[in-house]
This record gives structure tokens, sequence and C-alpha cells, in this order.
């Protein structure tokens, strides 16, 4: 599946039917890849503007990381899609021996783990837009500050949307060791995205 190119009706409809994917880990992505290019805007906005002279070279790094940011994180859509699609392979596997029930529970918790890995590089990947989110509240276009408060509250939904997507995964896994680990990384990785919209939304006490 490749939603990247789709318009955004027909995305918005594909979610909205009865196909598995893409679901709420894709969206999660796409919020990530919005959120993205809002402060790739601000920075935008930014550069070359009266007033704005000593911040140039910061905006323009942030515009940059930001696209670069909102691209990775649109291709995270399709891998999210694509990870769930392993998942039903596996669950229509034979079964009619022991040996293919074998098989078939391996392929399962692998595919899994695959499907938990894949959310948890996208929370991550969300999690660098809050220091530029932070960037264009802080130094960017003033006119357009409230374009960077959404990039960071479109970068909280990200990370916690497709945290729920690894938490969801993690009561099927059967490896205990695994597991610790990612609760221990999501837990983290929650409370810095919410601890980081926090400090960049009270950057614009006026506008709470």
């Amino acid at each position: 599946m490749d939603m990247q190119d789709m318009n955004v009706r027909a995305l918005l409809e594909l979610t909205a039917s009865d196909a598995p994917a893409p679901g709420g880990g894709a969206i999660a992505a796409l919020s990530g890849a919005f959120g993205a290019a809002l402060a790739a805007m601000v920075g935008s906005l930014t550069l070359g503007k009266k007033g704005y002279e000593s911040v140039q070279e910061e905006m323009a790094e942030t515009t940059a990381k930001a696209n670069a940011l909102a691209q990775k994180l649109l291709s995270a859509m399709d891998e999210d899609a694509n990870s769930f699609n392993g998942y039903m392979a596996a669950l229509k596997m034979p079964k009619d021996t022991e040996d293919e029930k074998a098989a078939r529970r391996a392929a399962m918790q692998e595919s899994l783990k695959s499907a938990s890995l894949v959310p948890l590089n996208t929370a991550k990947t969300a999690a660098e837009i809050f220091p530029l989110a932070e960037a264009a509240v802080k130094s960017g276009n003033k006119n357009a500050v409230t374009d960077g408060l959404v990039a960071a509250m479109m970068a909280r939904t990200a990370v916690l949307g497709a945290l729920m997507n690894v938490k969801i995964n993690l009561g099927s896994i059967k490896d205990e060791a695994f597991v610790s680990e990612l609760r221990e990384t999501c837990a983290a990785l929650q409370a810095e995205a919410l601890a980081a919209e926090q400090r960049i939304l009270d950057l614009a006490p006026e506008l709470k």
C-alpha cells in the first residue's frame, strides 16, 4: 500500500472504510508529518524576513530538518500498514499439523515484534519534532506562532498515538525481556512528549 501519493479525500475515505489499514498507527505518523511540516512552514516564513536577521541560520536549519522529518514520517505511514499486513499473513498460515501450528505461532510472534518496533520508531521520529517546534515558536515569525504551537500538538499526538500501537501489541508477545524493554522505552517517550508539548505551549501564555 502506498498512501503517500493519495489525495486527502481518498486517504480519508480509506481510513473510514472497513479496510484494516490505514489505522491508528499510520494516522499517528501522518499527524507527525503534518507537525513537522508546520515547523518547516514557520521557518520558511521567517527566512529572508526583516527583523529576523539574527535567526536566519537557525531557521534555515530548522526548516531543513523539519522537512526531512516530514518525509520520514510519511514513509512511516506505509511501513505501519505493511507491518500489520505481515501479522495478517501469519494468521492465515496453515495450522493442520503440530509443526504447522508451531511455525504459525513463531511467525505471529515475530510479526508482532515487528508491528511493535515500527510504531516505536514512528514515536521516536515524531519526538524529534519538538525541538524544531520550540525553535519555531521562540525564534520564528511571530505571525506564525500558532503554527509552531500546533506543530508541537501534532507531534504529541503522533508520539502518543504511535506508542498506543506499541503497547497493544506487547500484551500478545511472549518474550518477556523484549516486552519489558519496550514498556520502559514507551513510558520514557510518553513522559518526554507530554513535557515537551507543555513547555512549548507555555511559550505563548496569551493563547491559553
